[in-house]
């Protein structure tokens, strides 16, 4: 059975997917490398945000469930996602883009070793950058080379996911027996866990909190994150791996970007193992990515359907000059 990689993507809820467009393009500038709809719920988008490539590793998706209530954080809950950028110097160009756009920030600070900058968006969704100055292991993306920010800032990948549990212990023997992370450092009431190759890209952030309420899922928090495996061989291995610990899983599921396995490991926290590819490149041109609506061949069928549902959404970049924003 081959290891997981590191992470493969986190996915949210947000209240309007036409402001996470905003706010991810042209804010974070990350770029749309897929709009697509959710696949067990049609009637609502998935938006997949990613490098310039759309590599596995460095995508943040999103659902818009229509007419759902605004989540609140608390312990048992994936609570926070990590962009890596480049450097030390990448956070202080975020600061001062942070505090122009009057994206509400904490400032530069120290989280395991490496310098760190939190921030939320509309709809209070937490998230970090993480500089990779002095990050040794799992490989980063390519920077969206048409996007705003300068490719000496831009965000290049998934850093660690952040997860709030009530029961610790438990928790641990999860990440250690049954997904072979090792816990490699402590930090008060956090744990940073590692696998593969370690480093920023391939980390969990596990926060021990028996103080807060418990989360309530809704727009503003993340509904699953998703751990990088090689291929669909692996999914099969690992659905036998899982279950053999007494835990259930969704068995393979077919998701035509990419080939899936969900377990759940605590009560709001649902892990997806996910394969590198076939990834995002295969149905557009790379010049036009994301600017289309994009089904899988098993829902093509019913796209007459589905754009009926859907209220269109204007994602069109290539016709667009986006200039670089050097402040």
């Amino acid at each position: 059975m081959n290891p997981i990689r590191g992470m493969h993507h986190v996915t949210a809820i947000t209240s309007s997917a036409e402001k996470n467009y905003e706010f991810f393009t042209y804010i974070l500038g990350m770029r749309l490398v897929k709009k697509t709809v959710n696949q067990d719920d049609i009637q609502t988008y998935h938006l997949f945000f990613a490098d310039d490539e759309g590599n596995a590793g460095t995508d943040m998706t999103f659902f818009d469930f229509p007419g759902i209530p605004k989540g609140s954080h608390g312990t048992n809950e994936i609570y926070k996602t990590s962009f890596r950028v480049p450097s030390d110097a990448a956070l202080d160009y975020w600061v001062k883009r942070f505090n122009r756009l009057d994206v509400n920030h904490s400032g530069i600070q120290e989280q395991f070793g490496a310098q760190t900058l939190s921030f939320s968006d509309f709809d209070d969704q937490q998230y970090q950058l993480v500089s990779d100055e002095t990050n040794k292991g799992a490989e980063a993306g390519v920077a969206w080379k048409e996007g705003p920010i300068p490719l000496e800032y831009a965000i290049i990948g998934l850093g660690p996911v952040v997860v709030r549990v009530a029961q610790y212990d438990y928790f641990k023997e999860i990440l250690e027996k049954v997904f072979q992370y090792k816990e490699v450092m402590k930090e008060g009431p956090a744990y940073l866990f590692e696998v593969g190759q370690g480093g920023n890209g391939a980390q969990l952030i596990v926060e021990h909190n028996t103080d807060l309420p418990l989360a309530r899922q809704g727009y503003g928090t993340v509904h699953h994150a998703a751990l990088c495996v090689d291929n669909q061989n692996d999914i099969y291995e690992w659905d036998n791996h899982i279950k053999s610990f007494g835990l259930q899983t969704s068995g393979f599921v077919d998701r035509f970007f990419f080939q899936s396995l969900y377990t759940r490991v605590a009560p709001q926290v649902l892990f997806e193992l996910a394969t590198k590819g076939p990834g995002f490149m295969g149905d557009e041109p790379y010049e036009t990515l994301g600017e289309k609506l994009s089904l899988p061949p098993f829902l093509e069928s019913e796209r007459d359907k589905i754009e009926s549902m859907v209220r269109p959404i204007d994602t069109t970049r290539s016709t667009k000059k986006i200039d670089k924003e050097y402040e």
